[in-house]
């Protein structure tokens, strides 16, 4: 007998990671809470899920390296085992602009959780930056993409995408966790970084250094090439 349905080929789209001017482009047309949420997205590689369910009870402070991690729960990662989310300075401004938003929630709306980010205001955004195809999920591409241009291991990769075998969770207090900060940094620079084939175009923005300073790190744990925050971007979170 026939199948009764008949099973169309599909066709995938490929992953578009993100230039530094299309990363501007979009980003300054998006509703404040949202840009403040690709920007994250863009510099830790969390899916849309997980970003939307972000949690301040999954916070751990490490001294080590005078700052936080989120560790995600198996139950809420796809991989269904523990995620460390490591936070580089502009992913750490984000989560300083955040605090006191919302006692449960990182990224709240109009005091609600957010159910998904790819919604009217971001579509329209991407209408506008002439980027009509660009999915949320290719902000996790571009922080792919991004730390393979600068070097970063595959072994390193995986553990800042969560694609590891081995889960970071229970040494989120070890050399392993500033080892992946510096590595997570070098996405920073953006004179250091190209987007797959397509060099980045060099654009530095102003940004306030007073609303967004950082904990002075421990030169022996870090090495960070940090030189410029992400343009317009960065700016905007105030806070």
């Amino acid at each position: 007998m026939p199948p009764l349905i008949t099973m169309l080929s599909e066709n995938p789209r490929l992953p578009y990671p993100l230039t530094w001017k299309e990363q501007d482009e979009l980003f300054r047309r998006l509703p404040t809470h949202l840009a403040r949420m690709a920007l994250f997205a863009i510099n830790t590689g969390l899916r849309q899920s997980n970003l939307c369910g972000l949690q301040w009870a999954w916070e751990v402070a490490v001294p080590e390296i005078a700052r936080s991690v989120f560790v995600i729960p198996p139950e809420a990662f796809k991989t269904k085992r523990p995620h460390v989310v490591i936070l580089n300075d502009v992913a750490w401004s984000i989560i300083k602009a955040q605090r006191g938003l919302h006692p449960i929630w990182v990224f709240p709306f109009r005091g609600r959780r957010i159910d998904r980010m790819n919604n009217n205001g971001w579509h329209q955004a991407r209408r506008q930056a002439g980027l009509p195809l660009v999915r949320v999920h290719d902000l996790r591409h571009s922080f792919g993409a991004r730390l393979r241009a600068a070097g970063v291991s595959a072994e390193d990769r995986e553990a800042l995408l969560g694609h590891a075998i081995h889960s970071m969770a229970g040494h989120y207090a070890s050399p392993d966790v500033g080892r992946l900060l510096a590595q997570a940094s070098l996405i920073v620079d953006r004179s250091g970084t190209r987007t797959l084939l397509r060099i980045a175009e060099h654009q530095c923005g102003r940004v306030d250094k007073s609303s967004h300073r950082v904990p002075q790190q421990r030169k022996e744990d870090l090495v960070l090439h940090a030189k410029s925050f992400n343009a317009i971007e960065v700016a905007r979170t105030g806070g």
